[in-house]
């Protein structure tokens, strides 16, 4: 009748901590059950999950991991192994959270653990690597990292703190633990930032009017990786891709790319898409010195201390109407498409308000698009400004016609 809480730890490194996270979680009141994916040694009977299981689950013996002399061909097998595991225990006897504690190495299979199960279970990784470039373990899942502060080496003042207060974090997040339910209501996926916030704002509160559940992504690298990654898992009803930044920095290596596979997958599966320029003026550097390193001669606008905005010109337009072509004419489907092009201005950067306001830039874009897409996208131009209430109306009214054409057609 307990709620279950997976513990990740090795024990031939970290029993003492481990054993202290255990009796901490279970006298919250839930249920441990301990996946140890030791190498080195061992442990009898301290692991519901032992070292032979995870190695086993992986098509190893503990002895065939060892003798791969080679410690990331190793941690890859436990790693496969330890997802396994996971996933086999939360089929039988379902899990409320997952906690891990590790260096880098245990980091790296903790966390590969936890992005394989669902948005919505607690997921808490306590790990030397919190303090750093956290991206490559958190990906796109919804798992919180926690620093420990010191070295994972023992038990002092300040780690029995931190391990002391993850396990009350885990516990009362799987207390309260509630796996994501569909309502029914047709979703509706939205990309944005917040020079664009105005524009996904009237479309979010339109599409709500009219019954949708509306997810808005933050499209600073992972933002839109995340889009994707629903679009092609859930039955989405349309996607609305209205910041377009993470692929124009994949193309020119901007800070926020989101990979060669952004904008794909909605396409792909064939749901209703429309694409809108929205940001597309500016790339995303680090600091101004950076920036001009990097970016030289450009117009710049320092968006704080840590973030340049850079503007494109038309052969960075160019290059991203010939990307997107690329992106439609390759997908199996090719599915509804439509182009939204604001020629007024593509974020607030890009208006008579900001800093990198080109007004002969967005028609260039527009024309671009013209040459390079297939004949069945729609393109669309619009004299407002992307943040304009007329062209939100515009975009979410197309949206619901895709909507309900596709429904009539499915009927």
């Amino acid at each position: 009748t307990k709620r279950r809480v997976l513990l990740i730890a090795t024990l031939d490194t970290k029993k003492e901590e481990a054993l202290y996270l255990r009796q901490k979680i279970e006298a919250a009141g839930l249920e441990v059950i301990h996946l140890d994916p030791s190498i080195r040694q061992i442990i009898e009977g301290g692991a519901e999950i032992g070292p032979e299981a995870v190695a086993a689950a992986a098509d190893h013996t503990i002895q065939q991991v060892r003798d791969l002399n080679h410690e990331g061909k190793c941690q890859e097998v436990m790693t496969k192994g330890s997802v396994a595991c996971a996933l086999a225990t939360h089929k039988k006897t379902p899990l409320s959270g997952i906690i891990a504690i590790g260096g880098s190495m245990g980091t790296s299979l903790g966390t590969a653990v936890m992005r394989a199960f669902p948005y919505g279970l607690p997921k808490l990784m306590i790990s030397t690597m919190a303090s750093g470039y956290t991206k490559g373990f958190i990906g796109s899942k919804d798992l919180i990292m926690m620093n420990p502060v010191c070295d994972i080496a023992g038990i002092n003042r300040i780690t029995q703190a931190v391990y002391r207060n993850g396990a009350a974090a885990i516990a009362g997040m799987a207390l309260n633990y509630e796996a994501i339910r569909d309502d029914g209501k047709p979703l509706a996926l939205i990309s944005t930032l917040g020079t664009t916030e105005a524009a996904s704002r009237g479309i979010r509160q339109r599409l709500e009017d009219e019954g949708f559940e509306v997810m808005v992504f933050h499209t600073l690298g992972t933002g839109g990786m995340v889009l994707d990654e629903i679009a092609a898992e859930r039955d989405v009803a349309v996607v609305i891709d209205l910041s377009l930044v993470e692929i124009n920095d994949y193309l020119n290596d901007g800070l926020c790319s989101a990979g060669p596979e952004r904008g794909k997958a909605a396409i792909a599966k064939g749901i209703p898409t429309i694409f809108v320029p929205g940001n597309i003026d500016f790339m995303v550097a680090g600091p101004i010195d950076d920036a001009k390193a990097r970016f030289p001669g450009k117009r710049y606008h320092i968006h704080n201390v840590a973030l340049t905005a850079v503007r494109t010109e038309a052969p960075e337009l160019r290059q991203l109407a010939d990307h997107m072509a690329g992106i439609i004419k390759e997908s199996p489907t090719q599915g509804n498409v439509s182009f939204f092009v604001p020629l007024g201005g593509f974020s607030e950067h890009d208006s008579p308000r900001g800093h990198l306001h080109d007004p002969s830039l967005p028609p260039v874009f527009a024309s671009y698009l013209k040459e390079s897409l297939p004949e069945h996208v729609n393109v669309v131009e619009r004299t407002e400004h992307i943040n304009d209430k007329p062209f939100a109306e515009a975009v979410a009214d197309h949206a619901l016609r895709l909507y309900h054409e596709k429904r009539a057609n499915k009927s």
